[in-house]
């Protein structure tokens, strides 16, 4: 007893290490068991109230809350780029694509929460209703934080959930200014709460049993960890974790337009994006062009201190993941693969540190880990291939199935192959984005179910049906 007890009242410290500088920005005690007994109780009690609130007062709330997050969208975006070193000029684009999926939701919610009702019937009155789940636990990455968090945050919430925010330790600030937001807009007390956890109670929040539903955002190993944590309840989970996801350019691509593109999808947030350009495939028509202008435009990068406005590429969020990709890079050299890119026209590249230069390798196939493991840093790989076939082979060799790209002016021709490609998304000549209105999903090892889009509100409800015979 003496040892709960213990376990009840000791709090440890954890710390976020600006990747900038190395420097420590935001420090706070952990919370533990005796905190999430607390939030899960008052989370339970107010969601009892909430899910019999009207959905177009439950909006309004939200839209105040929303309203007063964006009020302070510039602070916002500079802790962002302190907390995980996305460059200042590209932060407050997270924002916008908050603010949309955000509003999206709100206006597709009262469709997407409608009863389903059956062919009618004589002397019956049939129908169900989409009722809440209880408390939707969310546990959050740092790469996109607001962006991922979103997505279930405010579904979950506009379908009477109550909400419990675990944030990650990089970005702890993220969570605090939705619970401001929150509390700003009147959003009835224990309804949206935030906890700050070690792994280990992580694993206990979300296996209490007032835990209705878990959407987690983060690695393979993470994911594994959050079903078996859950193992002893039947409920379900979320689990979005990552990718390694193919671009191929057909012999028609629209070389220039495929190039800045593909660039772009390969580095943007230092290459920390789940769905990220990792592997590329050229038809061998348009290869040697196309690995040129890739290399060039790739060098007009500007790696340094993202607080700077001119700079287009920040640090990896830690050193040791730029160190991991390092690692990688050099392994694949030994196996025979060729880098492109001199790091020293990058100075601030250097070993030790979170700042690593922009690469790109050739000569690469799939027995190298730089084309199949998810590396989640600014290097990609590039392949020659002969044919539409071959491309489809190699894109679907792979454990991860989140999103794939197709570059081509013949828009049948690439839908006929997206039939063909094993991923939740494929797009065709563009990469690295979420369209709210459609469904944010994976296959294999990049995870299950759905966010986004009217189906991902069904995760967040259960069906009830009613059956009446009318006397």
């Amino acid at each position: 007893m003496a040892q709960v007890l213990n376990q009840l009242a000791t709090k440890s410290v954890v710390r976020t290490i600006s990747p900038i500088d190395g420097g420590v920005y935001t420090e706070r005690e952990l919370d533990n068991l005796g905190d999430i007994n607390a939030v899960l109780s008052a989370a339970e009690a107010a969601q009892k109230k909430w899910q019999d609130v009207p959905l177009a007062t439950r909006t309004q709330y939200l839209e105040k809350a929303l309203d007063a997050l964006l009020s302070n969208k510039d602070a916002i975006a500079r802790e962002i780029t302190q907390q995980m070193g996305r460059p200042i000029s590209q932060s407050a684009g997270e924002l916008r694509g908050l603010e949309e999926r955000a509003r999206y939701m709100m206006d597709i919610a009262p469709s997407a929460l409608a009863d389903v009702v059956p062919e009618q019937k004589d002397g019956f009155k049939r129908f169900i209703k989409r009722v809440p789940l209880g408390v939707v636990a969310i546990v959050a990455p740092w790469n996109y934080p607001y962006l991922t968090s979103v997505n279930g945050i405010f579904p979950a919430l506009l379908a009477g959930n109550a909400v419990v925010l675990k944030h990650s330790h990089q970005t702890p600030l993220v969570a605090d200014r939705y619970a401001e937001a929150f509390a700003a807009a009147g959003l009835p007390e224990g309804l949206f709460q935030t906890l700050d956890l070690s792994h280990d109670d992580t694993a206990a929040f979300v296996a209490d049993p007032r835990v209705s539903f878990v959407n987690f955002t983060g690695s393979v190993k993470g994911g594994h960890a959050i079903q078996q944590a859950i193992s002893n309840k039947f409920i379900n989970a979320g689990l979005e974790l990552g990718g390694k996801d193919p671009a191929y350019v057909r012999a028609d691509a629209d070389l220039d337009n495929a190039v800045e593109n593909l660039v772009d999808g390969a580095f943007f947030n230092s290459g920390q994006s789940c769905c990220g350009i990792e592997r590329i495939y050229v038809h061998a028509s348009l290869y040697d062009a196309f690995v040129v202008k890739f290399a060039e435009m790739t060098k007009q990068y500007k790696l340094g201190n993202p607080l700077d406005a001119g700079v287009n590429l920040g640090p990896m969020v830690r050193k040791e993941a730029a160190d991991f990709v390092r690692s990688e890079v050099r392994k694949a050299v030994d196996q025979g693969a060729k880098a492109l890119i001199d790091e020293t026209l990058f100075p601030m590249s250097k070993e030790g540190t979170a700042y690593l230069a922009p690469q790109v390798l050739v000569d690469v196939d799939h027995s190298m880990s730089i084309m199949t493991e998810e590396n989640f840093g600014p290097v990609v790989g590039i392949m020659k291939v002969q044919d539409d076939a071959e491309a489809v082979r190699l894109m679907n060799d792979s454990d991860y199935g989140l999103t794939a790209s197709i570059w081509t002016q013949d828009c049948d021709a690439g839908l006929v192959l997206a039939d063909k490609i094993e991923s939740g998304t494929v797009f065709v000549n563009r990469c690295d984005y979420l369209d709210p209105a459609l469904a944010w999903t994976g296959i294999k090892n990049s995870g299950r179910g759905c966010t986004l889009s009217s189906i991902g509100f069904d995760a967040l409800t259960r069906p009830k049906s009613y059956h009446v015979k009318e006397i």
